[in-house]
C-alpha cells in the first residue's frame, strides 16, 4: 500500500503532467495543502520533497512552492556529460598549493603547486552543474584538462549527499535537494595522478551511467 507521501506526490504529479497545474503556478500554502490531504505538515513536506527531487516543483524561500519548467536531464558517462548544444561552460582558473584532502587525492606533497579549473555549466540562463578540476601545475597548459590525453586510466567514486551552502547558492538549488557527488581521479601510464575532478550534479537534472565490459575466457570456450 503506498505511503501517504507517495499518494500525495502521485496526485500532484498527475495534476502537473496533465496541465491542471501549469508552469509558474504557485501551489497552495503547505498548511492548506496539509489540511486538504488531511495529513500533518511534515508529511506534506516529504511529499513535496519527492517532487522537488524530480524537478517538477521548486521551493522559493519566503514565497512558496511553484511548478517549474521541466529541466532537461543529462547523463554523466565516461567522465563527461552528454553533449548538448544548449550547455555552455564558464571557467575560472586559479593557482594554489595542495593542502587538506587535495594532498591525498593527487598523491602529492603538501604545498605542491596546482592549477584549479572551476567550471560552472549552464543550460540557458540556469546553472546546471559544477566541477572543480585540479592539475599539478607542471602539467597544466593552455589547453583545458579534458582536451589533453595524458590520462591512461580514470576512476570514479559516486555518492549522494546534500549540497554545501556554497554549492546550493552557486547552483541556485534548495539545500534539501540531493546531489550526485563524483570524484574522478585520472592517472598516466606510470601511475602518476594527472588530474582530479570533483563534480556536483543536482539529482533533478542529471543521471550517472556506468557500462561494464565483461571479458570472455577464450581458453574456457576452446575447451
Amino acid at each position: 500500500m503506498p505511503s501517504l507521501r507517495h499518494t500525495i506526490a502521485d496526485d500532484l504529479r498527475s495534476q502537473i503532467t496533465t496541465g491542471r497545474l501549469r508552469v509558474g503556478v504557485r501551489l497552495p500554502s503547505e498548511p492548506r495543502l496539509a489540511a486538504q490531504y488531511k495529513v500533518s505538515t511534515p508529511t506534506l513536506r516529504t511529499a513535496l520533497a519527492l517532487l522537488q527531487a524530480e524537478g517538477l516543483i521548486e521551493k522559493i524561500h519566503g514565497k512558496g512552492n511553484y511548478v517549474r519548467q521541466p529541466l532537461r536531464r543529462l547523463t554523466y558517462a565516461g567522465g563527461h556529460l552528454t553533449p548538448d548544444e544548449d550547455l555552455h561552460v564558464t571557467i575560472r582558473t586559479t593557482n594554489l598549493r595542495a593542502r587538506g584532502d587535495l594532498i591525498a587525492l593527487l598523491k602529492v606533497p603538501s604545498r605542491t603547486p596546482l592549477t584549479e579549473f572551476l567550471c560552472l555549466s549552464h543550460l540557458g540562463e540556469s546553472p546546471h552543474s559544477l566541477a572543480r578540476i585540479y592539475v599539478p601545475r607542471d602539467l597544466a597548459s593552455a589547453d583545458l584538462p579534458w582536451q589533453r590525453s595524458a590520462a591512461e586510466q580514470s576512476r570514479d567514486r559516486v555518492s549522494a549527499r546534500l549540497p554545501t551552502p556554497e554549492e546550493a547558492s552557486t547552483l541556485r538549488i534548495s539545500s534539501t535537494l540531493a546531489v550526485l557527488s563524483i570524484t574522478r581521479v585520472s592517472t598516466d601510464s606510470t601511475g602518476r595522478v594527472v588530474e582530479a575532478a570533483l563534480l556536483v550534479l543536482p539529482s533533478d537534472r542529471a543521471d550517472a551511467l556506468f557500462i561494464t565490459h565483461h571479458a570472455t575466457d577464450e581458453k574456457g570456450q576452446e575447451g
